[in-house]
């Protein structure tokens, strides 16, 4: 099976967009698991919440790793990052068997894109995307790892990386927003 998640409802088939690889690509994974990170994005939350108005894509943030073992460990940057970013957030995983353009993203594990259009099989509702989080790592699917468990290495490479992501953000303004609110001690 191929999993992938959207806030958007009633989809019956899965069109290419253009992507961070810079082409019209769907992005699958063949862990239901894995498809619940994406459920909900940090940047377009907060921007939200706090009533930025902002037309057209938001930038994606996604903080994810994988163990050893090929495990999804979602990383917490901030304090409470998985409950700002997921708690009350709906969504819906879409699969299906069968994607016959599947490939592989060599640097994900278990993700791969489709060029072609994937036609949805199944549609899950998931009415609480850090509930669903927390129940897949209750049974050993994924990891979430809490800001306080950061090692201080971790910490240092988390400032180094937002400061370099805030330097990119000039040309994005609801990014740099999201990071100004998110990281003011780190900027």
């Amino acid at each position: 099976m191929y999993y992938h998640a959207s806030q958007v409802a009633n989809i019956k088939e899965l069109i290419p967009g253009i992507s961070m690889h810079r082409k019209s690509l769907v992005y699958l994974t063949t862990k239901r698991e894995n498809a619940l990170v994406y459920l909900s994005n940090a940047v377009e939350k907060y921007c939200k919440e706090i009533g930025y108005e902002h037309s057209g894509k938001y930038y994606k943030w996604c903080s994810y790793g994988f163990t050893k073992e090929g495990i999804l460990e979602l990383q917490e940057y901030w304090p409470d990052a998985v409950v700002d970013t997921y708690a009350g957030v709906s969504g819906y995983i879409y699969s299906t068997e069968n994607v016959a353009s599947a490939e592989d993203i060599k640097d994900i594990p278990f993700a791969v894109t489709s060029v072609e259009p994937v036609t949805v099989s199944i549609c899950e509702y998931i009415p609480d995307a850090y509930e669903a989080l927390k129940e897949a790592a209750d049974k050993g699917l994924i990891v979430i790892k809490k800001y306080h468990e950061n090692s201080e290495k971790m910490l240092a490479w988390i400032e180094r990386c937002i400061k370099e992501q805030y330097r990119i953000a000039r040309e994005i303004p609801e990014y740099k927003i999201f990071l100004e609110g998110k990281f003011k001690d780190i900027l």
